[in-house]
């Protein structure tokens, strides 16, 4: 049987329901058949791109054709049977059919079928699935802060998945187990919501803590769809003193601070001394205790009591009020200094080395000069003498001079 080689659309379509319902009946198996259409599934997410391929191993010069699930033809060979801008041809050769489909939509899952006009027509089918991409999860049931020690209970939502999504918890980058998942069928839709909720019991460490509910669904890559809430936990105050130096010297104007690490920040601070009242120049102002001039008198153990209304609590702080002549170096300032100090040292040895080298040299000098003055008198007896005899003989220390002659001894 030959076929006209560009059929009109209706005779195309009708012809070939005959033949593909006569090919369903058909009991014959085509094995290893080189003009048997070869096809593969798909998966696409909403909105996407599928590419449908089909192709046989050899060419007889029959066309190949893709119908959609309704049986309807898409493309015969190059052309364009059915209007839909969303299908386009990829390629077209004598043993490969390719088209595009753009914009998937949920009506587009299903079953396509690629056909090759012999005798008897050959078909091969492929699956379409559509998978719902999932919204972005929403989570609610967090309005106020929650005391330290309450509970807090967050359900996180998420709409439109096929197949149902999976929500999953987690604090910072820590997973936290939730209740099950619940998944609910949308009416006159394929596609699901999907909802979970997760119950803590909060404690000041979780104030300001994100907990995050993400979305694993195989249309999404991991951490694309996630959302975040903040908790607020409300603690009473942990109540710290802080000094205003480490070393609070006699004379000095000093300040003590009440520190109360709370939420909400404390209202009101209680200043005390322990075993006596507050001195006399002491003031207290707020969270912090002034004094304009500090006295020996001064030392003892100071109490602050924090209060923020959630809950109160005291710290204490023992002053000790240093002599004023006490010159206690700052450990710091000497870690600071010690460079300079070392430069002090080099000076202070140089000085010494020089003036040793100076004292060397005049010494040195006053010997020679005191050596001299002890020839000049051992040769005085020659410049005294007569005649030369006799210059010689008391120059050799004749015992004429031995009573003139004179040592000197340094």
């Amino acid at each position: 049987m030959a076929f006209p080689s560009a059929p009109s659309a209706g005779w195309r379509v009708s012809l070939l329901t005959v033949l593909l319902a006569a090919a369903a009946h058909s009991s014959i198996v085509y094995d290893d058949d080189p003009l048997q259409p070869v096809t593969s599934d798909e998966t696409v997410s909403v909105g996407g791109t599928v590419t449908l391929t089909c192709h046989v191993a050899e060419s007889d010069n029959s066309s190949l054709q893709w119908s959609n699930t309704a049986q309807q033809t898409l493309y015969f060979g190059e052309k364009r049977a059915l209007r839909d801008n969303r299908i386009q041809l990829h390629r077209s050769t004598s043993t490969e059919l390719s088209i595009m489909i753009g914009d998937v939509q949920m009506s587009d899952e299903g079953e396509y079928t690629c056909s090759i006009f012999t005798m008897p027509v050959r078909t091969a089918r492929a699956t379409v699935t559509v998978l719902g991409v999932p919204g972005k999860p929403q989570i609610s049931g967090f309005e106020n802060a929650v005391p330290e020690g309450g509970k807090v209970t967050l359900t996180c939502t998420s709409t439109g998945s096929k197949p149902p999504a999976s929500l999953i918890w987690y604090r910072g980058d820590q997973e936290l187990e939730g209740r099950p998942n619940v998944v609910e069928p949308v009416p006159d839709d394929p596609t699901y919501n999907v909802s979970s909720e997760l119950t803590l019991e909060v404690s000041r460490e979780d104030d300001n803590a994100l907990i995050t509910c993400a979305v694993d669904h195989p249309s999404l890559a991991p951490g694309d769809e996630r959302s975040e809430q903040a908790l607020r936990v409300l603690y009473a105050p942990d109540t710290v003193i802080q000094p205003e130096s480490d070393l609070p010297r006699e004379g000095e104007k000093f300040y003590l601070k009440c520190v109360g690490n709370s939420n909400p920040e404390p209202l009101s601070f209680i200043w005390e001394k322990k075993d006596g009242e507050l001195p006399s120049l002491a003031k207290a102002d707020g969270a912090l205790l002034q004094f304009e001039m500090l006295n020996k008198s001064d030392n003892g153990v100071y109490l602050c009591q924090a209060d923020n209304g959630i809950g109160s609590s005291q710290g204490e702080y023992t002053l000790l009020v240093q002599d004023a002549a006490d010159n206690i170096p700052d450990p710091t300032a000497m870690l600071t200094s010690s460079g300079v100090d070392h430069a002090v040292i080099g000076g202070v040895v140089a000085v010494i080395v020089f003036i040793l080298l100076c004292l060397l040299i005049v010494l040195g000098r006053y010997l020679i000069r005191h050596k001299g003055t002890y020839l000049t008198h051992e040769a005085k007896g020659s410049d005294d003498a007569p005649d030369a005899d006799t210059a010689i003989i008391n120059a050799e220390g004749g015992t004429s001079g031995a009573e003139d002659k004179k040592e000197y001894f340094i």
